[in-house]
């Protein structure tokens, strides 16, 4: 089950964290990874770990022509798209009126309008081949209004990715595209090292499983909606967040 052999895909935000999970799982069931991340750093790291079935390309996935410029060096290199992880954000806990338009605007730009970007450059090449898989991570910020994590930019942001996602999931049907969000909660990452104990403790005591997600398991979440057994689900919100949001 799940063998994703043949199949390239594309990981934003893949340095580190959710997103480096999500390539090394993308890996391991046979696909290859194109890395996407802004800090070059990280993606070398990367690129080392999970060895010669990845590229890695620098990418502002705020910024519309580089996201076109990379995405047709992948199919240049690759032919082909079939797997596209909108991963990359930013994440913004200042209360509504603290938030300065800069940092709104900001917020929007990555966690959002690159959705846009990226989806815009990599859907012609999906429907030329009859096939794809696009899959964002929003989160359950995005449909409980914040609260554990995340105020209102972030908020606003990753509940428009869900809009967006389920748009896509209606418009490209047609053409054997699937769109699919998974909405986790807290995960053990580095956007979470400034916790102080005090709201680590407060937060998981909001969660019915007591505990916060490992990166793995979002993942392996975006590993089943990437396969072939995940063909007739399309325009799922999907919640990995330890029972937050029970609909």
């Amino acid at each position: 089950m799940f063998d994703l052999s043949n199949r390239t895909a594309i990981v934003t935000g893949a340095g580190r964290g959710i997103g480096r999970a999500i390539a090394a799982a993308l890996v391991a069931h046979g696909a290859r990874v194109a890395l996407f991340d802004r800090d070059p750093t990280l993606l070398t790291d990367a690129t080392e770990t999970l060895g010669a079935i990845t590229l890695s390309i620098v990418v502002d996935v705020a910024d519309a022509t580089n996201v076109q410029a990379a995405i047709e060096t992948v199919i240049e290199q690759w032919g082909r798209i079939d797997i596209l992880v909108n991963n990359a954000a930013i994440l913004s806990t200042k209360p509504f009126l603290e938030l300065t338009p800069s940092e709104w605007e900001q917020t929007l730009a990555v966690n959002l309008n690159a959705l846009y970007y990226t989806c815009r450059a990599v859907v012609p090449t999906m429907i030329a081949t009859g096939y794809g898989r696009l899959i964002t991570i929003a989160s359950v910020a995005g449909k409980r209004g914040g609260g554990i994590l995340g105020n209102a930019a972030y908020s606003a942001a990753k509940a428009g990715t869900i809009g967006l996602t389920k748009a896509l999931a209606r418009e490209l049907a047609p053409y054997g595209i699937t769109a699919n969000a998974i909405c986790p909660g807290p995960v053990e990452t580095p956007l979470l090292a400034s916790m102080t104990a005090e709201q680590r403790t407060r937060a998981q005591r909001l969660i019915p499983l007591g505990r916060f997600a490992h990166p793995t398991e979002v993942a392996a979440a975006v590993v089943f909606l990437a396969s072939a057994e995940a063909a007739f689900i399309t325009g799922e919100t999907l919640d990995v967040d330890g029972g937050i949001t029970m609909d």
